[in-house]
């Protein structure tokens, strides 16, 4: 697993664990984002070999999806919309230009993504299994196809060029550690 360069904030567990519903919410649109990036990610040219697993991550992404759907269904939890997450605009913002670098450091953050919300599964799993054993056994459930799809993008980004990925991973590990110091008042995923 990746080794991240900064931890999760102290703050971040209990702010969630005091809105679960806010958490859910967040997940089951940042779900859908992981979708339709799996099938954005399509337009390059330097993927266009990988189309079948890009659309089986975007399939796996929505079945997720549904699985939040229908917590927040049983538990009476409206969707509404969305929060912007500035660690993952931060991250989105530095994709440069140019077909081979952009498609790169966009595989670079979704493997982040991807990452970030194993780590943060994980957390949830272990910890809210004395307050909601339906819940920690939803993100339990979950952690192994996150750190897949980690997987899956950084070995998509080094086959179009790794030395180039592992320069820009460096990059990004800095830029993470950075933006995931930056306070968030909102009980969000990322």
């Amino acid at each position: 697993m990746l080794l991240f360069r900064e931890k999760i904030p102290a703050d971040w567990l209990p702010k969630v664990l005091a809105n679960l519903a806010a958490l859910l919410v967040d997940h089951a649109h940042l779900e859908r984002k992981a979708a339709t990036t799996a099938l954005n990610l399509e337009k390059y040219r330097d993927l266009y070999s990988r189309v079948e697993e890009l659309n089986a991550i975007a399939i796996e992404e929505l079945q997720h999806f549904q699985l939040v759907l229908g917590l927040l269904k049983r538990r009476g939890i409206p969707f509404s919309q969305p929060y912007p997450s500035s660690w993952v605009s931060g991250l989105m913002k530095s994709v440069r230009n140019g077909q081979r670098h952009q498609a790169i450091d966009h595989l670079i953050c979704c493997a982040l993504i991807e990452g970030r919300s194993c780590e943060k599964f994980q957390i949830l799993a272990t910890e809210l299994k004395a307050i909601d054993p339906e819940l920690a056994r939803f993100y339990a459930g979950l952690v192994e196809s996150e750190g897949n799809h980690y997987a899956t993008y950084l070995l998509m980004a080094r086959a179009i060029d790794e030395v180039e990925t592992n320069r820009r991973m460096e990059f990004y590990l800095d830029l993470d550690a950075k933006l995931i110091r930056e306070p968030n008042p909102v009980p969000m995923l990322h």
